[in-house]
């Protein structure tokens, strides 16, 4: 589970600095490295990191990002 939770996060961070870069250059990654934001494969990139967002929001209700419920609790208990 931490291994979908790291590359949620890492899609996450993606889709982040793609519209930071798009809101201060106009520059579009995705659309850079597919050739068109119309292509195929732009578009199924762009679902990916929209789906890893909505996963994400869970991150928000979750007690910690380790996976044992909190990591402070984990490192108290050692």
């Amino acid at each position: 589970m931490r291994i979908i939770r790291f590359i949620v996060l890492l899609l996450i961070l993606i889709g982040a600095i793609n519209w930071g870069l798009w809101g201060a250059f106009q520059y579009d990654v995705i659309q850079d490295l597919f050739g068109s934001d119309q292509s195929t494969w732009a578009k199924i990139a762009y679902i990916i990191v929209g789906l890893a967002g909505i996963y994400g929001i869970s991150f928000l209700f979750s007690k910690g990002t380790c996976g044992y419920g909190s990591c402070c609790e984990k490192e108290n208990k050692e």
